[in-house]
């Protein structure tokens, strides 16, 4: 980890082009991203998913291919092939970034060969009363990977393997059903949405099975061998039990001889649940800040009447700051996606700059704000939409850029007018340079805020305001931004 603070970007979005070459830009952009501040990278899951080679990944078929074997219609993945990822992932290490791999042991899509067994249909509303009795169904729950042919595990997953699944050949045309798979339970300490949420698609693993267990903790062993990565993201928690993760990383910790970062992504804007599954896996991992996300989410639909003091109230970067990953958008919430609940491009600035600059949190930018990102997709309405999502790398280069030279010491917070706020941060012994934050949701605004360095000169590193600003002889100025802006005050040297 670099010497100043840390900064993920996920490195991804959903619509990400399947040209293969996405290991390829990780590579060759490393040092540029290095040299902009990020000190890790949330790369996307690199095994072969169902969908071969237009996979975002989250299909998954094989975690034991990263790219080497011909399935599912290419050797490739979406992002490349395996000596393309292992060669992304030692580029970012040779320039100091870390690197967190996207994690999906929730479930398996895409069996080799069907199997008939017994099973119970539940409504997939509710998972807690059955909707008819044990009964045959058929379905692909065969994984036998007939081209990797026992090359890095020779394990074959059956029916036994999975506790529930929602495709019966017998009845093709169901959606609406979960079928129980017949002597198992659903997994406890998941999440409560429909009486029990551990189903979540394909074929669920059965993590009580000890055969499971220990072939989940076989891969991630050899994955930690194989590509040196530093941590990971886990997808979808909060449909997998609790207990599982901290025996699992205890293992994982143990192989590699070190501490590694996991983030788990538990999709739910109620705090008291996050709260529950921190202190449940006993502080193991950090979560996204899904809370503060529907913030911005909300303050930038509403026009300017948002009250600005109540950002970051129930969030987890305010009640936990230690276990929480903030982040404006993902790959999940952008537009046409399952959970879109998109950040307005106008209100991006300011949500990046309450993550960035304040002491809270570990931030994540997402790669379609960074970049800029085109494409088309179907809405849920069966229209089809052309979306654009700008770049904002020129600004978010300028608050990387403050985050890591001048984000640090005490911070004074001025959260106490409705479309006006700001703070401060007074530098440390190795940064000793000050720094203030204003922005406004509505008109434009100004706010006396103290930086503890007398008669000093200030400038707006955004370069919306281009007078400086001078403090008085107490330490104080009268900072400003724009409507509907934000403007980062720096320290000049020497002042």
């Amino acid at each position: 980890m670099a010497d100043f603070n840390g900064t993920i970007m996920q490195y991804f979005h959903w619509y990400t082009p399947d040209s293969g070459t996405h290991w390829d830009e990780v590579k060759n952009n490393a040092k540029e991203l290095a040299d902009a501040g990020f000190t890790a990278m949330w790369l996307p899951p690199a095994y072969k998913g169902t969908g071969g080679k237009s996979d975002v990944g989250y299909g998954v078929y094989d975690l034991f291919d990263l790219g080497e074997f011909n399935q599912k219609g290419s050797i490739r993945t979406k992002y490349g092939t395996r000596q393309q990822y292992l060669d992304a992932i030692a580029a970012l290490k040779a320039v100091g970034i870390q690197t967190y791999a996207d994690t999906v042991l929730n479930h398996k899509i895409g069996g080799d060969a069907s199997e008939t067994m017994k099973a119970t249909p539940f409504p997939q509303e509710n998972r807690l009363q059955a909707k008819g009795g044990l009964q045959n169904i058929k379905s692909y729950t065969h994984f036998h990977f007939p081209e990797r042919q026992g090359k890095h595990s020779s394990f074959k997953w059956h029916w036994w393997h999975f506790d529930a699944l929602d495709y019966n050949e017998y009845n093709k045309d169901d959606r609406g059903t979960v079928y129980l798979l017949e002597g198992k339970q659903f997994d406890d300490y998941v999440a409560l949405e429909k009486g029990n949420f551990a189903y979540l698609m394909g074929c669920d693993l059965d993590l009580q099975n000890q055969e499971v267990r220990d072939e989940i903790t076989r891969w991630g062993k050899w994955y930690l061998e194989t590509t040196k990565v530093d941590g990971f993201r886990l997808d979808a928690i909060k449909h997998i039990a609790a207990w599982f993760f901290p025996q699992w990383l205890d293992e994982m910790e143990r192989f590699v001889g070190k501490d590694l970062f996991v983030v788990g992504e538990y999709w739910v804007p109620d705090l008291a649940s996050l709260h529950w599954y921190i202190d449940l896996v006993g502080g193991r991992m950090s979560v996204f800040d899904v809370p503060l996300h529907y913030n911005f989410h909300y303050a930038s639909r509403s026009g300017g009447n948002y009250d600005m003091r109540n950002i970051l109230n129930n969030t987890f970067m305010q009640q936990r700051p230690t276990h929480a990953v903030t982040f404006v958008e993902n790959h999940d919430s952008q537009p046409l996606q399952m959970l879109e609940s998109v950040v307005e491009p106008w209100f991006k600035p300011l949500a990046y700059a309450i993550i960035l600059l304040r002491q809270e949190g570990y931030p994540c930018v997402f790669y379609a704000d960074y970049y800029g990102a085109e494409y088309e997709d179907w809405g849920r309405d069966g229209n089809r939409y052309k979306i654009f999502m700008p770049s904002h790398r020129w600004l978010l280069d300028k608050l990387l850029y403050a985050r890591k030279y001048y984000a640090y010491g005490p911070q004074y917070d001025y959260f106490d007018h409705w479309s006006t706020i700001g703070w401060t941060r007074l530098g440390d012994e190795q940064h000793p340079q000050a720094m203030a934050v204003i922005m406004s949701d509505g008109a434009e605004g100004s706010k006396w805020m103290e930086v503890g360095k007398p008669n000093a000169k200030f400038v707006d590193l955004t370069e919306h305001i281009r007078e400086p600003i001078y403090t008085n002889d107490k330490g104080w100025g009268e900072f400003r931004c724009q409507g509907g802006s934000v403007s980062v005050w720096i320290q000049q040297e020497g002042n």
